[in-house]
C-alpha cells in the first residue's frame, strides 16, 4: 500500500517494528525481527511475491517458537477516507491470541486518545494468523487511506506512542499470563 503522500506501508512497518523491538529489548526481552530492511522475504522472480513472503515469515515464527507474534501494519479502506484508528487482528479460535489484541487494542484506544475507540476483531483468513505456531496479531496501526491519519503516521512523536502502546498491551498481557499461570 502506498498512500496519497507517496509514503510505502512497508517504509512505516519497518519503523514502527523497530520502535517497538527496542522497547521490548529495554524491558530485557529477546526480539526476532522477521525483517530487518525494507526488502521482503521473497525471490525477485517469485510468481506470488506476497504468498512466499508469508510462508517466509511463518517458517521463521516455527524455526523461532516466540512467547508471541506481532505484526505490524497500516491499514487501508479506499471506500471511505474518513475511516481511521488503529485496530488489532487475532485468530478467531485463539483463546490467548483474542487476549493479547484485547490488551493491545485497550492500550492503543486510552494512551492515543481515540475518540471513536474499536474493539479487537477475530479473523479466520490471515495467512499469518491461521498459519503462526504462536500467539499472533496483527496491529494496524492507522489508515493510509484517511489524509489526516497518513500524516500522522508518519509523525516521529506518533510512531514513539503507537509502538510504546502496543508495547504496554504486550507487558499487560504477558504479566496477566504469568498471573494466570501463578495462581493455576
Amino acid at each position: 500500500m502506498i498512500g496519497e503522500s507517496g509514503v510505502s506501508e512497508k517504509v512505516l512497518n519497518l519503523v514502527y517494528a523497530q520502535k517497538l523491538a527496542a522497547l521490548l529489548e529495554a524491558e530485557g526481552y529477546g526480539v526476532v525481527m522477521t525483517r530487518t530492511t525494507e526488502e521482503g522475504l521473497y525471490d525477485a522472480d517469485a510468481s506470488n511475491k506476497k504468498a512466499q513472503d508469508m510462508q517466509r515469515r511463518v517458517a521463521i515464527i516455527e524455526e523461532e517458537a516466540p512467547v508471541l507474534t506481532v505484526s505490524i501494519h497500516q491499514n487501508s479502506y479506499p471506500e471511505d477516507s474518513s475511516v481511521r484508528g488503529p485496530q488489532v487482528f487475532y485468530y478467531e479460535q485463539s483463546v490467548e491470541g483474542e487476549k493479547l489484541a484485547t490488551a493491545i487494542q485497550d492500550r492503543l484506544n486510552e494512551e492515543l486518545e481515540i475518540e471513536r475507540p474499536r474493539i479487537q476483531k477475530g479473523n479466520t483468513t490471515y495467512y499469518i494468523l491461521k498459519r503462526s505456531v504462536s500467539t499472533t496479531v496483527i496491529v494496524e496501526c492507522g489508515f493510509l487511506t484517511n489524509p489526516a491519519e497518513e500524516v500522522l503516521l508518519q509523525e516521529e512523536t506518533y510512531q514513539d506512542r503507537v509502538a510504546q502502546a502496543i508495547c504496554d498491551g504486550i507487558l499487560d498481557y504477558l504479566r496477566s499470563a504469568l498471573l494466570s499461570e501463578r495462581a493455576g
